[in-house]
């Protein structure tokens, strides 16, 4: 079971990894139409449409992976005094309540817009000959589902950890840098942090 847990873990990191390139797509797409309007007064109709297709499709795809990491905004001001046992009943109820049904709508409706989107052919009409748009409109039910496969095996780690009181691993990904970690890597003392910075400061002075 715990082996099913993670391989969907790293599909949903997987398809978050990859989604990710969007943000560097967004960015050069951005820069270069800032350039092309202001620099060549040359401004492209199409682009802002395409940066909001981009944006929805990169915000749309990273649900299954922030879910993956545990890492979606909650209110944990209480929470995060519970036991584990506790914690894993309330996500639980949480999640068959809410989460379950919310993504399910979010599936079905999701292939409503898209099937209707590519039976029309479907263009923006923000902007004359806008861009096609059943291909973003495709992004919302497949994110629906991947998304759902991981609410599936959060309420499997609910129901272990109410079970065992624990919670059980989950795949790790890049996380902030934990500083006193560091140094203890790289055998850094706060005494040598010291030294050095009183070094550069007399360095600094005596120029």
């Amino acid at each position: 079971m715990q082996k099913l847990l993670l391989f969907i873990d790293r599909v949903s990191t997987w398809v978050g990894q990859a989604f990710s390139w969007f943000i560097v797509a967004l960015t050069l797409l951005i820069s270069w139409e800032v350039f092309s309007r202001y620099a060549l007064n040359q401004p492209h109709a199409w682009a802002f449409d395409v940066m909001i297709m981009f944006y929805g499709t990169l915000f749309m795809m990273a649900g299954a992976y922030t879910l993956s990491k545990n890492g979606h905004v909650r209110g944990d001001v209480l929470y995060s005094f519970f036991e584990p046992r506790t914690q894993a009943t309330i996500d639980l109820v949480l999640y068959v309540l809410f989460f379950i049904p919310g993504v399910i709508a979010l599936c079905w409706a999701g292939y409503s817009y898209a099937a209707e989107s590519w039976a029309i052919n479907e263009h923006s009409n923000i902007t004359a000959d806008g861009p096609p748009i059943y291909p973003f409109k495709t992004v919302i039910p497949v994110a629906g589902v991947i998304l759902l496969a991981q609410g599936l095996v959060e309420i499997v780690r609910c129901a272990i950890c109410i079970k065992q009181g624990e919670w059980p691993s989950r795949e790790q990904d890049v996380e902030e840098v934990d500083v006193d970690k560091l140094k203890e890597m790289v055998h850094v003392k706060h005494e040598d942090i010291a030294k050095l910075d009183a070094y550069v400061v007399k360095a600094e002075g005596a120029k």
